[in-house]
């Protein structure tokens, strides 16, 4: 047996265990595609949208626009929480009036909700049902708070809305490849994952953005202590130790601003991923002790510490063969042995990276199938470069895992730096246009099925 001979057999075997642990959450996708059971909202319950927005005096009117355009006919509360008082966009919230509250402490999102909540009066506390929060570059769908109203049908702790791409309610240049592909993620987490984690009562990967949280979460939590650059993802965790369960609302659509240039989607997922591997140190050793302690581990256990383990195994065993079939390629080549350099090219270089791209492909399509709706605004020529471009979009998650444990591991500073903003002509206006657009296409939908 050649050395070229033990590394194929060493790719196919594990790259097919992989495959085979991977398989229950193969099935979960099918969940994507079935819809979710509704239910409309017996009584009106008050609801308070929370807005972190510190210095976004630039982008907050449209948000501020679209809720104005809401249509629940309950009570709901807008507070916006800034850092210093002289910033702009106190005057902006008091012309539509919202409650402004200073957190002068501030170096993260999660201070800003802790000092909100500790700064809430407790009557305007026990007033409020639940909390939803929206950030500043958002923009509502005009169902927005109704739908929420009706997700609190339904008993649970966290619930989690649908996002589009902000991006999309502007001209064409307002999007590119990588924004497209930002928006994207947000139907793999949501509709290839969050719809299967709400049906097995496992929690949801979580999102700040669009995020709300019963009034019981929040007394139980005493405010909100997370304090890394994924409070969420802290969040996730959490819920897996106390118990906290969540659901996501697909029928709650929030449109999210999607940075355009590579850079500031660069930064952002290594923010994500930094903040994923503090909250996996602060937590997981706990989940650990917790699933010990009972004798057996939870589903919803085992899919926070392990359910990523066949993907990482996956991406290493193919990582490492591709260098092992260049390593290979060379001392072939150097040796004389033409054709085995030809098969180590073929078959540990060129094969483990297509497989890669296909199934990444064949991820992607999936994902913006099960999230049609938020993508008819683009082209057929843009969802093409959209699903050519994922996977290598996705594939650079890898060094961005690789700088971010180093980094880590360096101590060094971690902050959270404002993204490039853009500016919108008449979002919310054409956000409300959209969702008439896809109601009228529901009732001829049904009109059609009754004929």
């Amino acid at each position: 047996m050649t050395m070229f001979d033990a590394f194929l057999i060493a790719y196919i075997v594990v790259a097919v265990v992989a495959v085979i642990a991977y398989l229950p959450r193969l099935v979960g996708f099918c969940y994507a595609f079935q819809k979710p059971p509704y239910k409309k909202a017996e009584k009106k319950r008050r609801i308070a949208i929370i807005i972190p927005a510190r210095n976004e005096s630039a982008v907050i009117g449209d948000l501020f626009a679209s809720i104005a355009r809401q249509d629940y006919d309950g009570e709901f509360d807008v507070n916006v929480i800034v850092k210093d008082e002289n910033d702009p966009t106190i005057a902006l919230a008091q012309k539509i009036g919202a409650k402004v509250f200073i957190v002068p402490g501030q170096t993260c999102k999660g201070d800003a909700l802790d000092g909100f909540f500790k700064a809430l009066p407790h009557e305007d506390f026990m007033r409020c049902d639940a909390f939803v929060i929206v950030d500043a570059d958002g923009v509502l769908s005009p169902s927005y708070v109704r739908e929420l109203n009706n997700a609190l049908e339904w008993d649970y702790d966290i619930y989690l809305t649908r996002k589009y791409m902000k991006n999309g309610l502007g001209d064409r240049d307002k999007r590119t490849v990588f924004s497209n592909n930002a928006a994207l993620t947000w139907a793999m987490l949501d509709d290839l994952g969050n719809r299967y984690r709400t049906a097995k009562d496992i929690p949801l990967t979580m999102c700040g953005q669009g995020m709300m949280l019963r009034r019981s979460l929040i007394e139980t939590l005493g405010g909100w202590p997370y304090r890394t650059l994924t409070e969420d993802y802290e969040l996730r965790l959490d819920s897996v130790l106390k118990g906290f369960k969540s659901m996501y609302w697909p029928y709650a659509v929030l449109y999210t601003e999607e940075a355009p240039s590579h850079r500031d989607n660069y930064n952002r997922r290594m923010r994500w991923v930094m903040g994923y591997m503090q909250g996996d140190e602060k937590y997981k050793e706990q989940i650990k002790a917790q699933a010990k302690k009972r004798g057996k581990m939870s589903k919803a256990e085992y899919d926070c510490l392990y359910g990523i383990y066949p993907l990482a195994l996956f991406a290493a065993i193919s990582i490492f063969t591709i260098v092992a079939g260049i390593v290979l390629a060379i001392g072939y080549a150097f040796g004389g042995a033409a054709e085995l350099m030809m098969k180590s090219i073929c078959f540990l270089i060129v094969l483990p990276f297509a497989v890669m791209y296909v199934l990444l492909f064949t991820y992607n399509i999936l994902a913006m199938s099960a999230s049609w709706e938020a993508f008819t605004m683009l082209s057929t020529g843009e969802k093409a470069a959209t699903l050519l471009i994922s996977p290598f979009y996705l594939l650079e998650y890898i060094p961005i895992y690789i700088v971010g444990f180093f980094r880590l591991k360096r101590k060094a500073k971690l902050t959270w730096e404002a993204s490039e903003r853009q500016q919108y002509d008449h979002a919310a206006e054409h956000a409300e246009q959209v969702a008439k657009t896809e109601q009228d296409r529901q009732e001829q939908d049904k009109e059609d099925a009754d004929e």
